[in-house]
């Protein structure tokens, strides 16, 4: 038989309990479409009803967003979803810890801070170690964060310059057969790591520090015969690279410097037969302890919720099928 159970939790004023519903009460519905437990709303307070273990959980729920409320975090769809899956994991303690830090500001003013756990790890990988991998999906902010990290040492005189790279598979690396002077070659390759350094500096100031010299986009090609000091080293779409091109990278290595290399195992573009660069270098250099290996999940997607949907069915087919 089952315990039945009711807990009330009272809101400090009337807009806690807007910014807890959402708009158009988007974020009770999700809440409701995952629980047992009926939610109700009592002059000033919130009475949760239902099955004991249910009620618990929903209880906690609520505990932990009306706390993310009063510390002043707006909340989206996706952050709910997320508080959900922790608390269902019986990890909804690490829920508050996961916003706790501020890691930079847009060039609007907008607050960074992780989304998730695999982020918050990430972020501390990269504090600590002078070369990390973030692996995983799309829509992780592998890159986005990188760059971030990135702009705020170079702001913070922690490095002396930011040195952004792609391999360019989709022209094979044969930049020379493309149109056009090297920036325009380069551009589209290097397109996503742009959009995170305009979010983070504007338009005007990217173009200026690339003309001094502190910003450096160009495609892995560009890197050989290089030591990079002082200096914060992104690579993206890692898992495009050859074995050969990802130890020529490794090796640019020069003291004063961070290495953070971003990219997805599933999506290899690479011709038939090559192996990817990626992939060897997490079996080579995992015992190697001063190197970080991150590991993002689907659950650390901070897209649209679907897109978590997607990554996951695409994630059961390999594994059924193995295509």
């Amino acid at each position: 038989m089952h315990v039945q159970d009711e807990v009330r939790i009272p809101f400090s004023d009337a807009s806690e309990a807007l910014l807890l519903f959402g708009p158009h009460d988007a974020y009770l519905t999700l809440i409701e479409q995952r629980s047992s437990a009926k939610i109700m709303t009592r002059e000033g307070e919130l009475v949760i009803s239902g099955d004991k273990p249910e009620v618990d959980k929903l209880t906690e729920l609520i505990e932990t967003l009306l706390q993310l409320i009063r510390r002043g975090i707006a909340l989206s769809e996706r952050d709910i979803s997320y508080a959900m899956s922790l608390i269902e994991r019986g990890e909804g303690a690490q829920l508050l810890d996961v916003y706790d830090e501020e890691v930079a500001r847009t060039q609007r003013g907008k607050v960074i801070r992780a989304k998730t756990l695999g982020q918050r790890h990430y972020l501390s990988a990269i504090k600590k170690h002078d070369i990390v991998f973030g692996i995983g999906p799309a829509g992780t902010g592998k890159t986005y964060l990188a760059v971030v990290t990135a702009v705020t040492a170079l702001k913070n005189g922690r490095v002396k310059r930011i040195v952004l790279t792609r391999p360019a598979v989709e022209a094979g690396e044969s930049l020379g057969f493309l149109p056009g002077d090297l920036q325009e070659k380069v551009d589209p390759y290097l397109r996503p790591l742009y959009d995170a350094l305009y979010d983070m500096l504007g338009n005007e100031q990217v173009a200026k520090m690339m003309e001094r010299g502190l910003i450096e986009v160009a495609p892995l090609a560009y890197m050989r015969g290089r030591t990079l000091e002082d200096s914060f080293v992104i690579l993206d779409e890692a898992q495009n690279t050859t074995p050969e091109q990802m130890k020529m990278f490794l090796t640019r290595l020069g003291f004063g410097s961070k290495m953070v290399i971003t990219g997805d195992v599933t999506q290899v573009d690479l011709p038939k037969g090559k192996k990817s660069g990626l992939r060897e270098a997490q079996r080579i250099l995992s015992p190697i302890s001063d190197v970080a290996f991150i590991h993002f999940q689907e659950g650390d997607v901070v897209r649209h919720s679907l897109v978590q949907k997607i990554i996951a069915a695409y994630a059961k087919e390999e594994v059924e099928h193995g295509y």
